[in-house]
């Protein structure tokens, strides 16, 4: 469905899983507009637009579920940071009056089979605090 995955060597993990979140998130319907803004609050991994919300996109990828399932890599602490980094976008680009929300994209690869996606719309809600 998404095709096979290039050796670590060649591409990080983590790169390979926000291509493969863009190709889904696309063909859901979502318009992606940046991946990877940084500020000095933080990341966000992906920002798109699907009808007429602007979506902030966490990407968590892993291989196997050994070290728990990918959603359980989106702590407190690093909702806080996306949160941070979504009101710097908001500023930047004026939009701060547009509706906006979190989602999260799991990915789990393992072995030669295609890679697993999922998708948590609304997954949490504008963090703020330390």
């Amino acid at each position: 469905m998404f095709g096979k995955i290039k050796e670590a060597s060649t591409i990080s993990l983590g790169q390979q899983g926000e291509t493969l979140a863009c190709r889904y998130l696309s063909r859901q319907g979502y318009r992606v507009l940046a991946r990877n803004y940084r500020t000095k609050q933080g990341e966000i991994d992906i920002i798109a637009e699907e009808r007429n919300s602007l979506v902030f996109v966490e990407v968590k990828t892993r291989r196997g579920h050994q070290c728990g399932h990918p959603f359980e890599a989106v702590t407190p602490a690093k909702c806080r940071q996306i949160s941070k980094a979504a009101l710097q976008y908001l500023a930047e680009t004026g939009r701060e009056g547009q509706a906006a929300r979190f989602d999260v994209v799991a990915i789990s690869i393992a072995g030669e089979g295609a890679p697993v996606v999922e998708l948590v719309k609304d997954a949490f809600d504008l963090s703020y605090g330390a």
